[in-house]
């Protein structure tokens, strides 16, 4: 057999074993059967040139490394081929089962939060959003405060650097981190006529040292309706109502006497406890009762500074504490556990 004859038939033998290969593996056999080195097809080709005519062998040899050039190129595109069936989408194996992804999950006072809002927008309350700095006038004064008032002491106050309350009523007014919402109450009324059926809720800010259950920024939802013959009766039915709601039907819930410069009379709210379920237990100290939020008939004072007729028009007002609120709803014990970003505490909530 001549070296031609040789390389003729060396190339039909490789088209043909190329041809039925379909993996990786099998493809590095007829590589190492045609190139490799010492036992290669194409190395035997090479040494059976010296035994050709010497007139001959510069062209068998260019014709043989043509050859070895026309195999190592089929070699690649098969191997690209290969890899292309086998992972079409840039490497990855399309038929393992996919990845279970990592949502993110709404923090556990915004729940509450969507919840209360919810409630009230079925019952026909608008929402406001308000700043949360707000000046002397808005948070304190409209609100029946002026700065003599006790009651400033209750809700110690971050006031904005180089602002302090002013003693001169022609002094423009001091500049604070709100103490409660009901400053967006003054504001809507004053761009408003009755009626009114808002409620607002955000973040406040008080001077309280973190404890189980105080914090210096918390959030708060105040409500606020006025119209004309509006009375204790229609506060008392709109809380229970939305107490039962939000809670459960068979809470129970009741008002006693209290205090408050905005509102005149005044009520705290208490609720069954939702732990014992009023029985009495460690939480409620054995009264089997809980406070819950604050109200009242807004105070005639209130109305004068918006502009409003005392005689004429009556409504009420209250405020809750949604961390509070949780603290109750998700059982946790201490409210700062709402402010630390621990995961582990905020993936135990229902989204």
């Amino acid at each position: 057999m001549t070296p031609q004859t040789d390389i003729d038939t060396t190339r039909k033998a490789f088209q043909a074993d190329l041809a039925v290969v379909e993996t990786e593996e099998g493809l590095q056999t007829v590589r190492d059967r045609y190139l490799s080195r010492k036992r290669g097809a194409i190395a035997a080709l090479m040494k059976s040139m010296a035994d050709a005519d010497p007139v001959d062998r510069p062209a068998l040899g260019k014709e043989a490394n043509a050859l070895k050039q026309e195999i190592e190129q089929a070699i690649t595109e098969k191997r690209e081929a290969i890899t292309a069936s086998t992972h079409p989408i840039g490497g990855i194996d399309v038929t393992l089962p996919g990845r279970e992804l990592s949502f993110g999950r709404r923090h556990p006072l915004t729940l509450i939060r969507e919840q209360v809002v919810s409630l009230f927008e079925a019952m026909g309350f608008e929402i406001l959003q308000g700043p949360q700095g707000e000046d002397d006038y808005h948070n304190f004064e409209a609100l029946n405060m002026p700065v003599d008032h006790p009651a400033r002491d209750m809700q110690d106050t971050f006031y904005l650097e180089g602002s302090m309350p002013a003693s001169d009523p022609s002094e423009p007014p001091a500049t604070l981190l709100r103490t409660h919402t009901s400053g967006m109450q003054i504001r809507y009324m004053e761009s408003h006529e009755p009626p009114v059926r808002i409620i607002a809720p955000g973040l406040v800010y008080r001077r309280d040292t973190p404890d189980l259950t105080h914090s210096p920024m918390f959030m708060q939802v105040e409500g606020l309706l006025v119209g004309e013959g509006i009375t204790m009766a229609d506060l008392k039915g709109t809380l229970v109502s939305f107490l039962r709601a939000f809670f459960d039907a068979d809470t129970r819930v009741e008002f006693r006497p209290s205090f408050f410069p905005y509102t005149e009379p005044s009520a705290e709210v208490f609720i069954s406890c939702v732990f014992c379920d009023g029985h009495g237990c460690a939480v409620c100290k054995e009264t089997g009762w809980l406070e819950i939020l604050g109200c009242g008939m807004v105070h005639p004072a209130v109305f004068e500074a918006v502009g409003y007729d005392p005689e004429r028009y009556t409504g009420w007002a209250f405020g809750l504490g949604i961390d509070r609120v949780a603290l109750l709803k998700y059982r946790v014990e201490d409210i700062r556990l709402f402010y630390s970003n621990d995961l582990r505490l905020l993936e135990q909530f229902p989204q």
